[in-house]
């Protein structure tokens, strides 16, 4: 069988035990919230009041009139209402209406720590992803070298870079460090550091296709990886759907933690000699290219964001994953491609997203859920399997337990006390593939950060 043909059909079969899967996970979910009946529209529930369902049918119409339009059937993963067309949403009462200027192609609201998902257009969409995509590759490579490694760039390790591209600045001949490296990923959004870490993992191809195998593991079925980096490829796609398993995934790694939600960082410049004649390593400054987390003049800091990640290309238009915390609750957002091409319009829309959900959560049925990697579903069916809150199966891996404080207050300063929580029900400790049930999973410090 030609190599693309098994690709599908083993992607084909993974979607299929994956659906069953998610059925069997979400049984309790299901009881406690039941679907609507057929006769219902999908942008509502039947108990949702008339001015719910037709936020709902507003924001599906603006966010529908782009000049594609999403196709007909979806993947079912997570729950049958993701792999439908248009806004799913089911309002109770006293929730907020969706916001009604929403012209992304694609979006999602889920809870980070029980998985559910609160609202989605299109979630399913496989569409082009640009550099979120590179929160695949961080979470593929990341683990492979430690942060003190360093490396000396050579001319084929920057040859396929693609034109265009965002840069860090990386100079062949010159040496960095790994940490130096992912500081470019992360707040650069680096191609050339993101060539230079794949050369080190053994070259493109084979970063390619262990990211390939890393998304199955993740049940990231809509995703494929034709380049690293996230730039334009024929047959490169993801969905917000999966952008949003990935960025929940690497979440639970401290460094992938860290890296994305640094705001600015010096980064090594030209080896050169100073007036003395002595050798020096000149530095500059990089800042992240996250508007949520950084601001600009036209949006301020998001309170409690802590990451993750943007992009922007010709194909895939801007892309965003964001985490934010606000009264104890983790909410992740991704929004894909606005059609609106207003200034920052993709972070504008993405806080538009969040303020719904923190004023929603606990006001609506969930009409999905973020599924957990396969091993970890399949670790949890086995007969003894500990399921209870702060257990664990296997090792701890690099999860921290310290309870600290991070993210931005209202004010746009540091919080102290706005402590970080992400993906309790479904923590999955990916490097030995181990389940871990844990509630309050607090991010690192991020004050130190700030100013």
């Amino acid at each position: 069988m030609p190599a693309p043909l098994k690709q599908t059909a083993r992607r084909t079969l993974l979607v299929t035990s994956a659906t069953l899967a998610s059925l069997a996970l979400t049984a309790p979910v299901s009881l406690a919230a039941p679907t609507p009946s057929p006769s219902a529209p999908a942008s509502g529930s039947p108990s949702a009041s008339p001015s719910a369902s037709a936020s709902a049918s507003a924001s599906a119409s603006a966010s529908t009139s782009a000049s594609a339009t999403p196709p007909a059937k979806m993947s079912s993963l997570g729950g049958a209402r993701l792999g439908q067309a248009g806004t799913q949403v089911q309002l109770a009462g006293g929730a907020p209406v969706l916001p009604k200027d929403l012209t992304a192609r694609s979006w999602i609201v889920a809870d980070a720590e029980s998985g559910e998902v609160l609202a989605a257009h299109n979630a399913h969409w496989r569409l082009p992803p640009a550099s979120t995509l590179k929160m695949l590759f961080a979470d593929t490579v990341l683990p492979k070298f430690p942060k003190a490694t360093q490396y000396k760039v050579q001319p084929e390790d920057l040859a396929g870079v693609g034109a265009g591209s965002s840069m860090v600045g990386i100079k062949e001949g010159e040496t960095y460090s790994v940490h130096d490296l992912w500081l470019g990923v992360f707040l650069r959004s680096g191609n050339d550091a993101v060539h230079v870490l794949s050369s080190m993992n053994g070259g493109v191809a084979a970063t390619v296709q262990q990211m390939n195998d890393h998304a199955d593991e993740l049940q990231a079925l809509d995703t494929d990886v034709i380049s690293p980096d996230g730039y334009d490829a024929p047959g490169q796609v993801s969905s917000a759907y999966d952008l949003t398993l990935i960025a929940r995934s690497g979440l639970q790694k401290q460094d992938f933690r860290e890296y994305c939600s640094t705001l600015t960082a010096k980064f090594p410049g030209a080896t050169t000699k100073n007036k003395k004649g002595r050798t020096v390593r000149e530095t500059f400054e990089i800042q992240n290219t996250n508007r949520l987390l950084t601001g600009d003049y036209d949006i301020t800091q998001y309170q409690g964001i802590a990451g993750v990640k943007n992009g922007n290309t010709t194909d895939a238009g801007a892309t965003f994953t964001g985490v934010a915390e606000q009264g104890g609750r983790v909410l992740l957002v991704t929004v894909m491609n606005p059609e609106k091409d207003d200034h920052n319009e993709v972070y504008k829309e993405t806080a538009a997203l969040f303020d719904w959900g923190f004023q929603a959560a606990g006001k609506v049925a969930p009409v999905g859920e973020l599924v957990p990697p396969r091993s970890a579903a399949q670790a949890s069916a086995q007969p003894g399997a500990n399921s209870g809150e702060g257990g664990e199966a296997g090792g701890v891996g690099n999860v921290s337990e310290r309870p600290v404080a991070g993210a931005v207050a209202k004010n746009g300063s540091g919080g102290v006390g706005i402590a970080m929580a992400i993906a309790g029900g479904a923590l999955v400790l990916l490097a030995g593939a181990a389940f871990l049930v844990n509630r309050r999973w607090p991010l690192p410090d991020l004050v130190r950060r700030r100013r």
